[in-house]
C-alpha cells in the first residue's frame, strides 16, 4: 500500500531520510492493582501501529491493560520487535497483522483474524495514512487515489467491516485526523480534503453506529516532523504559531487516545485537536 509514517500526525508516503524528532519511549507496565488496568479484557486494533504515532498509541493502550493487534503493511520487522517486547511484559497480549488497507476486499478478513486471535475487538484506531504535497497543476490520479484511499476510504471500509463486532462489544472507533482537515495546508489540497472527509466520516459514523459504538477523532498538530525532513526555519515558524510555543510529542496523542478509550464513555462524534493551540 506504500505507507510511510507521518509528520504532523501519523503516516507519510515518500522517501524517508531520517528518524522522527521524538523517540517513543517504552511504556511502563501498570502495577497489579486492577484500577491501573482500565482496558483489561479489551482488544485494540491500531492500523499503522508499528511505528511513530501508531507505536505510541499501541504502547499506551497496552500499558492500560488492553491486548493489542498491531497492523502493518511493510514494517514487519518493527512490528515483530514491538510485539515481542509487549509479550515479554504480558504473555499473549500482542500480535502483528499484515494487510494492504487499499485492498478493500481484504479488510473483513483482517477484522476476522483479529477477533479469531483475541476473541473480541473493542477499539479500532484508524491511524495509518499517507502524506505528500500535491500543488495544483501537478496532481495525478495516482496521488489522489493514494491519499484519499489511505486517509478516507480505508478508515470507512475498515470501520464498516468492524462495526458488527464493535456493536457487540459496545466499542470505540478512533480516527487520526489532522488539524489540516479543518484549515488547509498549503500545497497539500488532496491530503487536506481527505482529512476533512475523515472528520465528517467521524461525525457521520457516530450518528450511524450510536448508541452501541462511540466514534471520535484526534486532530494532531506539530507533534512529529515529516520523515523526509523539514527546513528548520519552517519548523520555527510553525512552532511560533502555536499558543504554547513548542512542539508536542507522540505521547500527547497516545494519552488522548487512552482518554477516549478509557475515560470518555459519554463522548462521541467529537474531534479533539491536540496541537498546542496551533489552530486558534
Amino acid at each position: 500500500m506504500r505507507l510511510r509514517y507521518l509528520a504532523i500526525g501519523h503516516a507519510q508516503r515518500g522517501t524517508p531520510t531520517r528518524e522522527p524528532t521524538h523517540d517513543i519511549a517504552p511504556m511502563r507496565e501498570p502495577m497489579s492493582n486492577a484500577a491501573d488496568f482500565p482496558l483489561a479484557g479489551r482488544c485494540a486494533l491500531v492500523t499503522g501501529g508499528a511505528r511513530r504515532l501508531g507505536e505510541a498509541i499501541v504502547r499506551r493502550l497496552h500499558a492500560g491493560g488492553a491486548s493489542v493487534a498491531v497492523h502493518h503493511r511493510s514494517s514487519g520487522d518493527e512490528a515483530d520487535n514491538l510485539i515481542s517486547e509487549l509479550n515479554a511484559t504480558r504473555s499473549g497480549s500482542a500480535a502483528a497483522f499484515a494487510c494492504d488497507l487499499l485492498e478493500v476486499a481484504a479488510l473483513p478478513a483482517l477484522i476476522a483474524d483479529v477477533v479469531a486471535r483475541f476473541g473480541r475487538l473493542d477499539i479500532l484506531v484508524n491511524n495509518a495514512s499517507s502524506f505528500m504535497p500535491t500543488p495544483v497543476g501537478t496532481i495525478t490520479a495516482e496521488q489522489f487515489d493514494d491519499l484519499v484511499g489511505t486517509n478516507l476510504r480505508a478508515p470507512l471500509f475498515l470501520s464498516q467491516a468492524a462495526a458488527p463486532e464493535l456493536r457487540r462489544t459496545r466499542g470505540l472507533i478512533l480516527n487520526l485526523a489532522d488539524i489540516h482537515g479543518m484549515r488547509p495546508l498549503r500545497a497539500h489540497p488532496v491530503y487536506s480534503a481527505a482529512k476533512a472527509g475523515l472528520i465528517m466520516l467521524t461525525k457521520s459514523l457516530a450518528r450511524e453506529l450510536g448508541p452501541d459504538v462511540r466514534v471520535n477523532a484526534i486532530a494532531p498538530g506539530p507533534v512529529l516532523w515529516p520523515e523526509g525532513g523539514l527546513d528548520p526555519a519552517l519548523q520555527d515558524e510553525i512552532v511560533a504559531k502555536t499558543a504554547l510555543k513548542r512542539t508536542g510529542s507522540p505521547d500527547d496523542i497516545a494519552r488522548t487516545a487512552f482518554f477516549f478509550a478509557a475515560d470518555a464513555p459519554y463522548v462521541t462524534g467529537q474531534v479533539l485537536a491536540v496541537d498546542g493551540g496551533r489552530g486558534i
